[in-house]
């Protein structure tokens, strides 16, 4: 990591503060070892023993990259039953469709497809651009997790079974994003500069996000890799052995989308270069050394004519020119803050857990 993170900090032995925050928070919530079997056993156990009696017994998303793909597969050995919902957003590199149904095909699970909008989507995509926020992913991700949460309501599922995963995500600057979750922020930016009314589009409101699933709804979630050595490699050999998974060749390949916005885009307006976190990820969870880091990094971002030819399609697909496309990359960053957000409500709900901590009423867990 570098200063593309404003507020990286480096002590006197020129350690910076992600490293120091892995080994003083995320560490402690990560366990590769007998102890995090143990616990992954007791947690499956107790899913299975909820779900007697159901259809299902849990609900997962499954996008086609390696970390759902790869928990689809934990699962099975578990026996559990889940419901398997998968978000088109509109954006699935053919890879990705195939991948998902030869996960869907070894485990025997029913998948359910929920195919978005294209023009509501299409039309908030280019808001986000029009918008200039960093995160332009928010409009795939918010329909990610606000389907899969009603799809969870609708069949009575209480256990979210999420592919998060510290081993390969325990970096991530906080001055690169706002939470993709913000409706607030969503409905802010497509208010300012969307066209069409988001009628099919879903969304999850602070209120719903933070209190109504958690406790009023019962829902809890669990990410199964940090119970275990999760290596993405490893797991990636797996995949290939068993369903003939086939490789992407990048991150986030399964999204032509995100691909072009996290290799073009992100580089290109604001600086930041996603494989710093994630190689750096990789690094603390012991998965890749950091002359290979390095190494990586001086490879370029994209092959000349892949990028040619992904502008092509992602202006068309929008209905804008690629010339408009650039423009929306090479023009100046803007904070989300300049949008109306939930920051205030999040900040009052963190003084809340704080104190109800400190008189240790009861241990408080959200997402």
């Amino acid at each position: 990591m570098d200063t593309s993170d404003p507020d990286i900090v480096f002590d006197a032995d020129g350690v910076c503060s992600h490293c120091h925050n892995f080994d003083k928070e995320w560490s402690l919530r990560w366990f590769p070892d007998e102890r995090g079997k143990a616990m992954l056993d007791q947690i499956m156990s107790g899913v299975r023993e909820k779900g007697k009696g159901k259809d299902h017994d849990c609900i997962i998303g499954l996008s086609g990259g390696v970390d759902s793909s790869y928990l689809a597969l934990v699962l099975k050995e578990y026996d559990l039953r889940p419901l398997v919902v998968h978000v088109d957003a509109g954006w699935n590199s053919e890879l990705a469709v195939y991948n998902i149904e030869q996960v869907v095909k070894h485990c025997g699970y029913e998948l359910h497809t929920h195919v978005m909008d294209w023009e509501e989507i299409r039309d908030l995509q280019v808001a986000y651009l029009k918008a200039g926020v960093s995160n332009q992913d928010v409009v795939q991700d918010h329909a990610f997790f606000a389907s899969l949460y009603h799809f969870a309501v609708k069949h009575k599922i209480k256990d979210v079974i999420s592919g998060g995963n510290i081993a390969t995500e325990s970096v991530f600057p906080d001055s690169w994003h706002h939470d993709a979750m913000d409706a607030s922020s969503l409905k802010s930016i497509h208010k300012t500069f969307g066209v069409k009314k988001l009628r099919q589009y879903k969304t999850i409101g602070f209120y719903e996000y933070y209190f109504h699933y958690p406790f009023i709804k019962g829902m809890t979630v669990t990410r199964p890799l940090n119970f275990m050595p999760y290596d993405k490699v490893a797991a990636l050999d797996v995949l290939k052995e068993k369903i003939g998974y086939k490789e992407y060749g990048r991150k986030h390949g399964e999204s032509r989308f995100t691909k072009f916005f996290q290799n073009y885009f992100l580089p290109q307006k604001f600086g930041y270069d996603k494989r710093l976190p994630h190689f750096s990820s990789l690094i603390l969870s012991g998965q890749m050394s950091r002359e290979d880091a390095l190494n990586e990094l001086k490879s370029s971002l994209y092959d000349e004519n892949e990028l040619r030819e992904d502008k092509a399609y992602i202006a068309k697909k929008l209905g804008i020119s690629v010339s408009d496309l650039e423009g929306f990359a090479g023009s100046e960053g803007i904070h989300y803050t300049e949008y109306r957000n939930w920051d205030k409500k999040y900040r009052m709900l963190s003084l809340m857990k704080k104190v109800v901590r400190k008189l240790g009423w009861f241990k408080l867990k959200t997402y």
